[in-house]
């Protein structure tokens, strides 16, 4: 069975920290597997480890936060990807407010939406969140910052694998 290493050796893609909240806990981490997927109705594909907390606790939000980050934030990038909740307090290190159903948005995000669940599906190791945003950062600034993307984050030793 293939197992794609040649595609996501050849393919750069934005990589997104989603956050999520539920029942007092909150989690966030980096992801890759993340799209828009629907013009009308909006909709936003986003695609979580089923070895992550951030899991655990999306599991049970009604609201995920997806942020893009520039390159001259990266280290905001390496914290959620590089480090796992189950160990580390990420959002005791970052500037963040809760936003739309609790879910947590961090300050030094380039962009971000609030997306409600509006549902779930089994992917495998991973599950499908698919959103319908409700809620939106301002516009960014010109010139547009340029974004984290796979290869920005390719050496970082995964907080859980994934």
């Amino acid at each position: 069975m293939a197992n794609l290493d040649v595609m996501h050796d050849l393919i750069d893609y934005p990589m997104y920290i989603v956050t999520a909240a539920a029942d007092g806990d909150r989690a966030g981490c980096l992801v890759g597997f993340a799209s828009p997927c629907s013009i009308r109705p909006p909709r936003f594909a986003v695609w979580l480890s089923t070895a992550n907390r951030t899991f655990r606790v999306a599991s049970r939000a009604t609201h995920l936060a997806v942020h893009l980050v520039s390159r001259d934030t990266l280290a905001l990038a390496e914290l959620f990807g590089g480090e796992t909740g189950d160990e580390t307090d990420k959002f005791q290190q970052v500037a963040w407010e809760p936003r739309t159903g609790g879910a947590p948005v961090l300050r030094d995000a380039a962009a971000w939406f609030v997306g409600r669940v509006h549902r779930q599906a089994d992917g495998g190791d991973h599950v499908l969140f698919l959103l319908e945003p409700v809620e939106e950062s301002p516009p960014a600034p010109e010139p547009h910052p340029r974004i984290v993307m796979f290869h920005d984050v390719a050496r970082l030793d995964p907080g859980h694998p994934a």
